[in-house]
Formats: structure tokens, sequence, C-alpha cells
């Protein structure tokens, strides 16, 4: 897993600095034993980019889903989700829960973003966890030479900001090629 949290914190950074955006990203130091808030942490000025971002990685050929009690810990007295829905409440970031999905050996990975809110209500209304048909319903992030490419358009689609960077509704201009 952290092969693909670095992937996902490469392509962040790669596409805030091609397209000149005042953001990082970086991963929190894991300490064996403690827990730890999240996996990978967006700081920015700019609204929509001030994200937490959890990760997880699925031999999509072993498992139908992804189960909190089965890939999300319990630590600190409380369940991984409670945990990273508290720090991102009060964190004011927008949570995204990235998860990359391992087809076998020749067969190309594939990475998508999960609205977190989406799946703390899951977890809240006691459901077991989400299928890997729910998640790949969200696009996959684009691949390109064996890396993760991430755009502007994924990170709204599942934060839900539109237009807030930049000002203007730069999101219209993007999907209406007559504008």
């Amino acid at each position: 897993m952290p092969d693909f949290e670095w992937a996902l914190v490469s392509a962040l950074n790669s596409f805030f600095e091609e397209d000149g955006i005042a953001a990082i990203a970086y991963r929190l130091k894991q300490s064996r034993f403690s827990s730890q808030f999240i996996d990978i942490l967006v700081d920015s000025k700019i609204p929509e980019y001030y994200l937490a971002i959890e990760c997880k990685s699925l031999d999509a050929r072993k498992t139908s889903s992804l189960y909190f009690k089965q890939h999300f810990s319990f630590a600190a007295g409380a369940h991984q989700m409670v945990r990273e829905t508290d720090f991102i409440a009060r964190s004011g970031r927008q949570g995204i829960l990235a998860v990359e999905l391992r087809h076998g050996v020749g067969k190309a990975r594939t990475a998508h973003l999960v609205s977190w809110g989406d799946v703390a209500e899951r977890y809240s209304s006691g459901m077991a966890g989400i299928s890997l048909q729910e998640i790949q319903s969200n696009p996959p992030l684009e691949r390109k030479n064996g890396a993760y490419r991430i755009s502007r358009l994924d990170i709204i689609r599942i934060s839900g900001y539109f237009g807030l960077a930049g000002g203007g509704d730069i999101l219209d201009e993007e999907l209406d090629p007559d504008k």
C-alpha cells in the first residue's frame, strides 16, 4: 500500500505544479505502534484542494467489497472510520477515499476516488462496506506510463466544489466545448 500512497502524492504534486496551483500533497510519517490520522494531506488556501485522503489497495480478484471490519483498523479505542471522520470534520478538509484495485499479473491497476461523506454514511448506517462495483462506478484515474494522473475534474467530482478555484465557472468551460 505505501507504493499507492506515494504514487498518489506524486500525481497530486505533479498536477499542482503543472497547473500552477498553490497546494502541496504529502504523506504523514507512520509509526508502528500509534494510530495515524490519515494517509495523505493536501494543504492549500484554495478550499477545493484542502484535502484529507485515506488510501486502500485491494486485490480485486480476492474480494468483492471494501469491508469496514477487514480493511480498516481499530486502534486508540475507536474504529478507523470514526477517527478519520472526526479528523476530517475538525480540520475542515474535504475527505476522499482513494481505492487502488489490483487485477493480477499483466493487468493494469485502477484507482478510484470516492467521497468520504458517502463512505462515512455507509459506515454510520451499519453497512458492511462498499462493493467493488460501487467503487468502480467512479471513473478511474488516468494512468500514463504506469503513473497515475489527476486532474481538477477528478477532485471536484468527489469534493463537490464547482468554480471556486480561479473565481469563475471554469468547470462549465471545461465541460462545454462551445464556450
